[in-house]
């Protein structure tokens, strides 16, 4: 039987975390595209290296790790440095997110990624779980978790598919605009016990 795999989206601040941490507390496996994200850039390997030979080695903090505020900056205000990172990283992440995926023990698994769509990871995935709040709530969110300003949100923000478009991508969709904790865990409950039906029906 193949695995059933679970594109886990949302915008910055709509709570993509809290909804994939209760997801685990079902024994479900969770791969995070961030968490890939930082180990194929962990220190020592192949794709630092090429990212300190084409930004600098400023770009590397004393430590051997990857300088990400600063690499954030700098891709943010140059779309053709931002062109050559993705080309780098986005093959190597998605490979090692399939193999993750693959290597899943629960009945189905999550590929949690903020730019699922944007990135076309969604084609990769059997069904699309989007976590919904409205814009204004994520800046409200995102502003206060983060220290984050909001021209620099308004950037991210900018930098993601609009609300209507990922709604659109959405096979399953989860309110988590004004819903209390508990409220998020039933419909949690709720979207549990369909995935195990899709298992079983798969």
């Amino acid at each position: 039987m193949s695995k059933l795999i679970i594109g886990l989206t949302g915008g910055i601040g709509s709570g993509k975390t809290t909804v994939a941490d209760i997801f685990a507390e079902y024994g479900i496996d969770i791969i995070d595209a961030d968490v890939v994200a930082r180990e194929v850039v962990k220190p020592g390997s192949p794709a630092l290296k090429q990212i300190a030979e084409y930004f600098g080695d400023e770009f590397i903090l004393s430590d051997g790790n990857l300088n990400r505020s600063k690499l954030r900056d700098r891709i943010f205000s140059n779309p053709s440095d931002k062109a050559w990172l993705n080309a780098l990283l986005h093959p190597l992440i998605r490979e090692a997110m399939n193999e993750q995926c693959l290597q899943a023990k629960s009945s189905y698994c999550f590929l949690v990624a903020p730019l699922l769509i944007e990135n076309n990871i969604h084609t990769s995935v059997d069904k699309v779980l989007v976590v919904d709040v409205k814009p204004e709530t994520q800046l409200t969110r995102t502003t206060s978790r983060d220290n984050n300003t909001q021209e620099q949100v308004q950037k991210i923000l900018a930098s993601q598919v609009d609300r209507e478009t990922r709604l659109a991508h959405a096979d399953y969709i989860i309110d988590n605009d004004k819903c209390t904790l508990d409220e998020l865990r039933t419909q949690i409950e709720l979207m549990h016990r369909e995935f195990l039906k899709l298992v079983i029906d798969k």
